[in-house]
C-alpha cells in the first residue's frame, strides 16, 4: 500500500499520525470493497457468539458481548495502523474482567456490574494511553512467549471448567479452579439428562463443522442451530437454562464510578498489559510482506481509546484477538474497512435480533466458549518449549499454576514476575568462553573437543565474555576468572569484549579492581574490541588512560601479534 504521508504537509502529516483512517481511505481502491465486505460479515459471525460467551463468563448480560464488538472495532478501524486487527475481547479478558469486577462489586445487581465494568474499562484505556504517551511500547514483551504460553493454558483451563457445569445443567458456587474441579465431580449425579443431550450435540456439530467445513462460521452455526432448537421444542419450558431477556438497542451513555477506582485500578493495569500483549502478538501475526509492522506506542494510543470512549458505554475491556484476526485475514480484508462491516453487523443485531438471542441455551454458549478456549491450552506449545529449553518449560509451569492457584489477576502478576526473574536468571548466567584460533586463519572461536587443532598461546589467555556485564553477574564473572586464571596460570589476560552491549557502573568498577589485584600478582589484563558505548564508559572511567594503547586493541588479531611480539620465544601450540 502506498505511503500517503509523503505527500502531505508536516501538519497533514500529523493529522494522518493521529488518525491513520485518513490515510488508508485516501488510498482505498474500490476492487477491495467486496473483499472488505465479505471479511466483515465472515468475522462478525464468528467474534458475536464468542463476545457473548465471554460476557457470559464475566458475569455480565450477553448484550454487552455485542457492544465489546461494536465500538472498540469502530474506534480501531479510525485510530490503529494494523489493518486486519480485529478489536473486541478474548476468553483471557473475559475470566479477568470477572475476577475483577466480582472482588469490586461482590453480588451486585445488573446496573451495579454494568457501572463496575464500564469504570473498569475506562481505566484500562487511560492505562494504554498513558503507557503510549510515555513511550512504553516495549512492555509487550514483559511476559516472555514460554510464560504467556503458561499464563494462557491456566486461564483455558480456568474458563473451560467454569462452562462444564452449564454443559451439564448443574449450579455450583465458585471457590477457585480445585474446589470447582472438586464440586463438579460430587454434583455429577444431578446431571440434566436433557441439557447434557444438547451440550454433546452442540459440541458434535463445532467440532464436525471445524473438521469438514474449516471456513464455515462454526460459533455462529452452532448459535443459530441452538436457538432454533430452543424455540422448535421449547427447552426453557424442559429444563434447560437460557438466556432470556437481552436488552436490544443502542448502550447508554455513563460516565466512570469515580468510588471504585481504588478497587479497580489493580486489576485494570493487569488487564491493560494482557490486553496490549495479546494485540500486539496478532498485530504481528498476519502482516503481509512489505507491510510496516504496527507503531507500538501508536497502537497503546488506538486500544487505550477503543478502551477509554467504549467504557463509557457499558463495554467490556477490549483487545485484539488472534482468532477473530486470522478470520478476518483469511476471508481477505484488504483495510480497516472490514472492522467497520462487522461493527454495522453487530449493530444491525442489537437492533433488530435482540429477542432472538433471548432464547439461546447456556449449554450451546458454553460449548462455543470452550472449543475457543481449547486452542490457549495448547500441550505442543510446552512440547517445544521442553525440548528446546527446559528451564523455559518450568516457568512456563509457573505460570500456569500461577494462574490456577492465584486467580488470573495474582496470575498475570505471577506470569511478569516470572519472565523478570527468568531475564534475571539468564542474564546472571553469562558465558566466559575461552579462545582458541582456527589454524591458518583470523578467526577465533570458543576451545571445544570438537575443533583440538585449534591454536593456543602459552602464557596468553583468550576469554570472551557475552551480553550485558551488570552489577547482577559480575560477581559470578569474576568467580569464572579466578577459576580460569588457577588452571591455565597466565601472564596475560586478552578480554575480548565485541560481544558486550553495555557495562554497568558497578562492572566497570569491578573490571578496574581487577586490573589492580591482576597487576598485583604479574598478570596483564588487556581489553580487546570494545564497541563504542563500552570504549566510552572505560574512558570517561579513567581506566581507559591507565591502561594506555599498550593493554588496549581494535581486534584478537592484534592483541595476540603484539604478545607474541612482546613476549618473545613464545609460540603457538
Amino acid at each position: 500500500m502506498p505511503d500517503p504521508v509523503a505527500k502531505h504537509t508536516p501538519r497533514a502529516s500529523r493529522l494522518l499520525r493521529w488518525i491513520p483512517a485518513l490515510a488508508w481511505l485516501h488510498t482505498y481502491q474500490w476492487a477491495w470493497l467486496r473483499l472488505d465486505l465479505i471479511a466483515g460479515l465472515t468475522t462478525a459471525s464468528v467474534i458475536m457468539p464468542k463476545a457473548m460467551a465471554y460476557a457470559a463468563i464475566a458475569g455480565l448480560p450477553l448484550e454487552v458481548g455485542l457492544y465489546t464488538c461494536f465500538i472498540p472495532l469502530l474506534v480501531y478501524a479510525l485510530l490503529g495502523t494494523s489493518r486486519p486487527l480485529s478489536v473486541s475481547t478474548s476468553a483471557t479478558l473475559g475470566i479477568m474482567t470477572f475476577a475483577a469486577i466480582s472482588h469490586a462489586v461482590p453480588g451486585g445487581s445488573t446496573a451495579e456490574l454494568l457501572t463496575a465494568v464500564g469504570t473498569l474499562s475506562v481505566l484500562v484505556g487511560v492505562f494504554l494511553i498513558l503507557a503510549g504517551l510515555l513511550g512504553l511500547g516495549a512492555v509487550a514483551s514483559l511476559i516472555s512467549e514460554p510464560v504467556l504460553t503458561g499464563f494462557k493454558a491456566g486461564v483455558g483451563l480456568i474458563v473451560i471448567f467454569d462452562q462444564i457445569p452449564k454443559l451439564l445443567g448443574l449450579n455450583i458456587e465458585k471457590a477457585g479452579f480445585f474446589q470447582d474441579a472438586l464440586s463438579i465431580i460430587q454434583y455429577l449425579p444431578q446431571t440434566s439428562l436433557i441439557t447434557l443431550l444438547l451440550s454433546a450435540l452442540m459440541l458434535a456439530l463445532i467440532l464436525g463443522l471445524e473438521y469438514f467445513a474449516p471456513k464455515a462460521p462454526a460459533a455462529l452455526i452452532t448459535v443459530m442451530v441452538g436457538i432454533a432448537l430452543s424455540a422448535l421444542f421449547g427447552l426453557g419450558d424442559m429444563g434447560v437454562s437460557v438466556v432470556g431477556s437481552l436488552q436490544g438497542g443502542l448502550p447508554s451513555l455513563e460516565l466512570p464510578d469515580l468510588d471504585l477506582l481504588q478497587q479497580l485500578w489493580p486489576s485494570a493495569l493487569g488487564i491493560a498489559l494482557m490486553s496490549f500483549v495479546e494485540s500486539a502478538a496478532a498485530g504481528r501475526a498476519f502482516l503481509h510482506k512489505g507491510e510496516a509492522t504496527p507503531e507500538a506506542n501508536h497502537e497503546l494510543m488506538a486500544t487505550g481509546m477503543a478502551n477509554l470512549l467504549g467504557g463509557l458505554f457499558h463495554i467490556m475491556p477490549a483487545g485484539g484477538g488472534t482468532s477473530q484476526t486470522a478470520v478476518n485475514e483469511a476471508a481477505g480484508a484488504r483495510s480497516q474497512l472490514a472492522a467497520i462491516f462487522s461493527a454495522t453487523v453487530v449493530l444491525l443485531t442489537l437492533l433488530f435480533l435482540a429477542q432472538l438471542i433471548a432464547l439461546l441455551p447456556h449449554a450451546t454458549l458454553a460449548a462455543v466458549v470452550i472449543m475457543a478456549s481449547l486452542s490457549l491450552c495448547n500441550p505442543a506449545s510446552f512440547k517445544a518449549i521442553r525440548r528446546i529449553r527446559i528451564m523455559e518449560f518450568r516457568w512456563a509451569l509457573v505460570a500456569l499454576f500461577g494462574v490456577l492457584l492465584l486467580g488470573t489477576l495474582n496470575g498475570v502478576i505471577v506470569a511478569v514476575l516470572a519472565s523478570l526473574v527468568a531475564m534475571l536468571m539468564h542474564a546472571n548466567h553469562l558465558p566466559l568462553l575461552v579462545l582458541g584460533r582456527k589454524p591458518g586463519t583470523n578467526v577465533y572461536r570458543p576451545l571445544s573437543a570438537e575443533h583440538p587443532e585449534d591454536e593456543t598461546f602459552p602464557g596468553l589467555l583468550l576469554l570472551r565474555p557475552e551480553g550485558w556485564i551488570y552489577f547482577g553477574n559480575v560477581a559470578r564473572i569474576g568467580q569464572l576468572l579466578r577459576e580460569l586464571i588457577s588452571s591455565h596460570e597466565p601472564r596475560v589476560i586478552a578480554l575480548h569484549l565485541r560481544a558486550v552491549s553495555e557495562l554497568e557502573y558497578t562492572a566497570l568498577q569491578s573490571l578496574s579492581e581487577a586490573v589492580d589485584r591482576l597487576g598485583d600478582a604479574g598478570i596483564e589484563l588487556w581489553l580487546v574490541g570494545m564497541n563504542p558505548e563500552v570504549l566510552e564508559v572505560v574512558q570517561k572511567s579513567g581506566l581507559a588512560e591507565r591502561l594506555g594503547r599498550r593493554q588496549m586493541f581494535f581486534n584478537l588479531e592484534q592483541a595476540v601479534a603484539h604478545y607474541q611480539q612482546e613476549f618473545a620465544g613464545t609460540s603457538s601450540s
